[in-house]
């Protein structure tokens, strides 16, 4: 199938970079320099080993819409194929800008094939509710109390010490903002998971500042039909 997607649009790489350039005289130093490292960090480790691959099932467990009744990422994706994102929560202002990437360039194009596309982190239900209204999503916002799809993906991480204080400092606590209380956090990946509920194709960003662009997404869908 010839792919739809709009090829003229902004990617989420050069979103990134403007807001990079905007915050750039906006943090404080000591709070860039610590997040920068963090990020080298990440970069240098690399994708995990043992993350899961194209073939296995995805994982599943009880999760939680966003008025906090339970669910499942099967429930909610109705037997159909899914795009599902697992992004680091609302405070999180690059899977913002993802988010509203794949609102205003993915949705479209996966109208047409039926298939679903679901985003899940680990904060609580307001918190994912804050995501969809913050980015005026029409797609399906999740909340995993437990990591347990990261987890089960092994993509599960957790911010350095000196990264959990520069979130202090601007006013965030990751236990408070995380329904499970503790600072885990899934690296940001998107995988397709077709009807069975099998992984068919996945994407690991360790570097939370990158993220998968659109043209990937609708590239790998196209590649399954």
């Amino acid at each position: 199938m010839t792919s739809t997607a709009d090829t003229n649009h902004v990617t989420i790489a050069e979103r990134v970079a403007g807001f990079q350039q905007e915050m750039a005289s906006q943090l404080p130093q000591d709070v860039a320099d610590t997040f920068g490292a963090e990020q080298a960090r990440l970069r240098a480790g690399g994708v995990p080993a043992g993350v899961a691959a194209p073939g296995t099932a995805m994982p599943g467990g009880q999760l939680l819409d966003v008025h906090g009744e339970p669910t499942t990422l099967a429930e909610s994706v109705g037997g159909r194929t899914a795009v599902v994102v697992l992004y680091r929560g609302a405070w999180c202002p690059y899977c913002n800008l993802a988010l509203r990437a794949y609102q205003e360039h993915l949705v479209p194009s996966l109208a047409h094939r039926d298939v679903a596309l679901v985003a899940i982190s680990p904060q609580k239900p307001d918190g994912s509710l804050s995501s969809q209204e913050i980015n005026a999503l029409s797609f399906t916002v999740l909340s995993d109390p437990g990591n347990q799809l990261a987890a089960g993906l092994g993509v599960l991480t957790a911010p350095s010490d000196d990264a959990q204080a520069a979130q202090r400092s601007l006013g965030l606590e990751l236990r408070e903002a995380n329904a499970d209380g503790t600072y885990g956090l899934p690296m940001p990946t998107v995988t397709i998971v077709d009807r069975a509920g099998t992984i068919r194709w996945i994407d690991v960003h360790p570097d939370y500042t990158t993220r998968t662009e659109v043209a990937d997404i609708v590239a790998a869908l196209d590649s399954l039909e």
